[in-house]
């Protein structure tokens, strides 16, 4: 199969497009015929050694953890899923080596949900990574409630846009802070937008008077500071990008592949409840371009990466 790789840790420059070997089906895996990925900033960070204390390498190691895609074929365990069944996953295992940047993946099935039939494969691929990191922190780590006021920073990016709209769901206030140029959006998703910079802390005592109940730092730095610095008395705080976050009595949340909540995630979906902002879309061949332009950091939604996909001959039937 084709597919884009890495022999070692570096830069986009050691990603190659070519030839591995088609994956194996294990007894609690599915084969899924890629139709788009996801890219996303840990994918890169990866690559780069920065989860080599978590994540062992397999080298060459595929990347992506992100798919939507078509069941070809499930394992001899799997009754969940047949062929042909439209699937959505965060395809994340405790090593590094099989990812979803490739024209195959053979998926556990723990990882794997039915694809809303709302949104395109491109949209659906951006779904399962940032959707389930905002779920589980707005549900599992902060416990919002209706009527509480939540801060979610990066609010126009790809984990900070879907928890504007799952806060917004729950019957929350929404702050969300974003450059200038994507406060129209974030009005659109239902948050209140506030710029980045000096004197956020008093911008947001301005919007929050009485203190925000929950923050949601998907930043790190200086957000995570004036996050805990607007707490009201009581008030939780949550960080997927600043181990600092423990020190101000927050949690340091990292996400898990759960096929209930993304089973969950897709029915909102389904609703129209949430929805997917798909910013870039690169072939398969230039995923190395997609990841710089991920690392820039100023992507509003999702880039995806799309596979190349050949209708089957079903015949006329004569």
């Amino acid at each position: 199969m084709k597919a884009i790789s890495y022999s070692g840790y570096g830069g986009a420059e050691v990603l190659e497009y070519g030839e591995r070997p088609d994956p194996r089906v294990g007894p609690d895996t599915v084969l899924v015929k890629v139709r788009a990925a996801a890219v996303n900033p840990v994918d890169w960070k990866a690559r780069e050694g920065y989860l080599d204390a978590v994540l062992e390498p397999v080298f060459p190691v595929i990347p992506g953890w992100d798919v939507s895609g078509v069941v070809v074929q499930p394992g001899t365990a799997v009754d969940e899923f047949s062929v042909g069944d439209e699937v959505i996953g965060y395809v994340r295992e405790d090593f590094l080596s099989r990812g979803t940047l490739a024209e195959y993946v053979a998926a556990p099935v723990r990882t794997l949900a039915r694809k809303p039939l709302s949104l395109s494969f491109e949209e659906a691929a951006g779904l399962p990574l940032a959707g389930l990191t905002a779920y589980q922190v707005l549900h599992r780590t902060l416990r919002i409630r209706e009527g509480e006021t939540v801060l979610v920073h990066a609010a126009a990016g790809g984990v900070g846009s879907l928890a504007v709209q799952l806060a917004r769901h729950t019957g929350a206030r929404v702050i969300g802070t974003a450059s200038e140029h994507n406060h129209e959006y974030v009005r659109q998703l239902g948050g209140e937008p506030v710029a980045y910079g000096d004197g956020l802390a008093d911008r947001l005592r301005a919007l929050a008077p009485d203190g925000i109940d929950a923050a949601f730092d998907t930043v790190g730095g200086e957000a995570l500071r004036v996050s805990a610095e607007v707490l009201r008395p009581g008030g939780r705080l949550a960080s997927i990008a600043d181990g600092e976050v423990l020190a101000y009595g927050g949690h340091y949340a990292y996400v898990r592949p759960d096929a209930a909540d993304l089973t969950q995630l897709a029915e909102l979906a389904e609703q129209g409840i949430v929805s997917v902002h798909v910013e870039r879309v690169f072939p398969l061949e230039l995923a190395a371009e997609a990841y710089r332009l991920n690392e820039q950091g100023r992507t509003r939604g999702k880039i995806v990466v799309t596979v190349d996909w050949e209708v089957p001959d079903l015949g006329t039937g004569d």
